[in-house]
């Protein structure tokens, strides 16, 4: 007997009046906006609503907006079914393929630990070289929930645990607590370096790429790399400081990864053809606009080369369900925001915002703009749903207001990964370290109020200043 699936209702009914109120206020709509485009803004946002609170899965919530859009004739089937074509989608599907050899390989994880095995000696120095790791698999793997998740909690868990840090023993605070919080921001910050190194970022180019504003992989690497290494110095210290593990030395540390490094083995084929088509596709990434090699070309070059070595099979392309699932709420929560730009929408609030931010000079209106994108964060348990729900629509504001536009797109792009300093749901890899136990949801809270101003400071201050020398703008 097949049950039916358990699906809680009630988590529809916000997503649903709210987008039933917009569409009955289609008759009032502001001036200047056609119905067409009201009733588009109407299914975006009851998506993005469904998205937050969950009644389906994602992906599910998706196919109904995609739906709706299409039986209420707002956008054609074709031009709809379309957005699944998107190549910065396909980046990312693509990406996740590469993410799986790391892991299936063991790859990663034997990274992680001669990283362990080299600087582990003091608590400080730990954390140095796990977030140094992150650092490495950041550009090849776009979900940074599975790097998080996937690769890198594992090791700190069995880490915190050799060390005697137990949250079930209430001595969390001994080392695990310092290396979870740590290996959040680290990843955080990795995942704003690297155009592939989260989900959203490939979202971003896409969508800027529709106010025609071209971002390259090397593009935005050169113009994180200031910011970043800033924050990957500072960010583990500061931590080290306000939130300070019990145990400031690591002795056993280095004996711990030897011992797992013998478990595992010498270096096994299937390593070693992924380390190589690891770099391999490094390169191209780094000389694409050289060589006149697409992102997204490289990325199937990297997995077909997977396939004809035998590092990954048929059966794991088809088991990855992350990145299927991504390929269709992606799609749809593109095509839905192209749709409000070519409709109309977005360039109307655009106007209409800089209208209120009219004699502002332009490096006002980005501060602002980028203020209200990070604490809006609060508000959101997705950073890709935050990005699909006001990147184009800041973006073009910031542009009318004068702000040069590659660095707007830029640093956008990089706060769709930043503004997870804020709550315990911020990202995908949120919940899974702040549900290991280590780390208080008041410490958690507070401490990221802290560090978000540090990133506003550095990235927004300094990550300008640093734009404008290397030519940005």
């Amino acid at each position: 007997m097949v049950l039916l699936e358990k699906i809680d209702y009630k988590k529809f009914i916000l997503p649903v009046i709210v987008g039933l109120i917009l569409w009955a206020l289609t008759p009032i709509r502001p001036t200047g906006v056609t119905s067409a485009a009201w009733l588009m803004l109407a299914i975006f946002v009851a998506t993005i609503l469904g998205c937050i609170t969950k009644p389906l899965p994602i992906g599910a919530v998706a196919i109904i907006g995609f739906t709706v859009t299409v039986i209420t004739g707002v956008v054609k089937v074709d031009d709809a079914v379309a957005g699944f074509g998107n190549s910065s989608i396909w980046l990312i599907v693509m990406a996740f393929f590469i993410s799986r050899g790391f892991i299936k390989t063991g790859l990663g994880r034997r990274i992680a630990l001669i990283f362990v095995r080299m600087f582990g000696k003091k608590t400080l120095g730990l954390m140095y070289s796990l977030i140094g790791v992150d650092l490495i698999l950041a550009p090849a793997t776009p979900s940074n929930t599975a790097r998080a998740g996937g690769i890198m909690f594992p090791i700190i868990n069995s880490l915190s645990h050799s060390f005697g840090s137990d949250p079930e023993k209430h001595t969390e605070r001994k080392i695990g607590a310092f290396l979870t919080f740590g290996e959040f921001h680290g990843n955080m910050i990795t995942a704003a370096m690297f155009m592939t190194a989260m989900a959203a970022n490939p979202l971003a180019q896409s969508l800027a790429k529709s106010s025609h504003i071209h971002l390259t992989w090397m593009g935005w690497f050169i113009a994180a790399l200031v910011p970043g290494i800033i924050s990957l110095i500072a960010v583990p210290y500061l931590i080290y400081k306000l939130y300070p593990p019990e145990i400031k030395e690591t002795p056993n540390a280095h004996s711990w990864s030897e011992e797992q490094l013998k478990k595992m083995g010498a270096m096994k084929t299937a390593e070693k053809w992924m380390a190589v088509i690891f770099i391999l596709a490094l390169v191209l990434w780094v000389l694409g606009s050289t060589l006149a090699i697409d992102a997204t070309l490289t990325a199937f070059i990297a997995l077909a080369l997977l396939l004809l070595s035998g590092v990954l099979n048929w059966d794991d392309i088809l088991h990855e369900k992350g990145a299927w699932n991504t390929l269709t709420w992606f799609s749809v929560l593109v095509m839905m925001a192209d749709q409000l730009n070519l409709l109309g929408f977005i360039p109307w609030l655009s106007k209409s915002i800089s209208h209120s931010l009219h004699g502002m000079s332009w490096p006002l209106v980005l501060v602002i703009l980028i203020l209200f994108y990070f604490y809006s964060h609060y508000l959101f348990a997705s950073a890709t749903a935050h990005v699909s729900a006001m990147y184009t629509a800041l973006l073009a504001v910031a542009v009318a207001a004068g702000v040069p536009p590659m660095l707007a797109a830029l640093m956008l792009g990089f706060f769709g990964n930043l503004f997870a300093s804020t709550t315990n749901y911020s990202n995908g890899p949120a919940p899974i370290l702040f549900s290991a136990g280590y780390v208080a949801q008041k410490d958690w809270w507070r401490l990221n109020a802290i560090l978000g101003i540090f990133y506003l400071v550095v990235w927004l201050g300094i990550g300008t200043i640093w734009m404008k020398v290397i030519g940005v703008y």
